[in-house]
């Protein structure tokens, strides 16, 4: 955790929170009417806009496995982070916003319950916070992602979905596009998108900069 994260004055977290789930709501909202195909953009972290500075060049990526049926999810692995976190369906609060799962369970991932089924073809959406008032969470990382780095999502079927990054992007809240962070990249995938705050904290407004959008496809499975 940066230091400008442990000088926080106590509340700062919630705060910056609610703002950037108020984000993901209008994202969404955008994205369920009008959800196309989108161009890719450049992989890797970045600051400010959607731009590569010094990466690597990427990896040749594994085709794309056929769409599986749907299924719940139930834990979500992350082997490159160390991340192993069980999954809850989540849906909109009384304001319309996407209820993301409680602080007191940060190392919880929540899913766009409404949404499409990890695995299955279309877009599934797994929420995440980046950090707490005191501490990182469960989505603190994700930002280091590369891609060809695995996600592994165990669904309620027994099945376990195997997907690959080929995308990582840090939108900027003030030129946020809702198509480039949850449209279908290629028609007729299973993809998953990773979804947290980023990019630095603003004191004068105690919020975080950007949203950081990790994107991936299905390319196995496991039983």
């Amino acid at each position: 955790m940066s230091d400008d994260d442990r000088e926080r004055p106590a509340g700062t977290g919630r705060l910056t929170m609610g703002v950037a789930w108020a984000l993901l709501l209008l994202g969404l909202w955008t994205w369920g009417r009008e959800v196309t195909d989108v161009r890719h953009g450049m992989s890797a972290p970045t600051t400010g806009d959607i731009a590569a500075v010094g990466r690597p060049p990427d990896p040749e990526l594994p085709p794309a496995h056929q769409p599986l049926k749907g299924a719940l999810p139930q834990r979500v692995d992350i082997p490159e982070l160390g991340v192993q976190a069980p999954v809850v369906a989540r849906g909109l609060d009384r304001r319309g916003a996407v209820d993301p799962p409680p602080f007191d369970q940060a190392g919880v991932v929540g899913w766009y319950g409404s949404g499409t089924r990890p695995g299955a073809a279309g877009t599934a959406l797994l929420v995440g916070h980046v950090d707490t008032e005191t501490r990182p969470a469960v989505f603190y990382k994700v930002s280091t992602l590369r891609p060809g780095a695995t996600i592994r999502v165990t669904r309620a079927d027994g099945k376990v979905a195997e997907f690959t990054v080929d995308d990582v992007r840090v939108l900027p809240r003030e030129r946020f596009d809702a198509q480039q962070a949850y449209g279908t990249r290629q028609s007729g995938r299973a993809e998953l998108r990773l979804i947290t705050c980023g990019g630095t904290f603003d004191r004068a407004t105690r919020t975080y900069t950007a949203n950081v959008i990790v994107s991936a496809y299905l390319t196995g499975t496991a039983a």
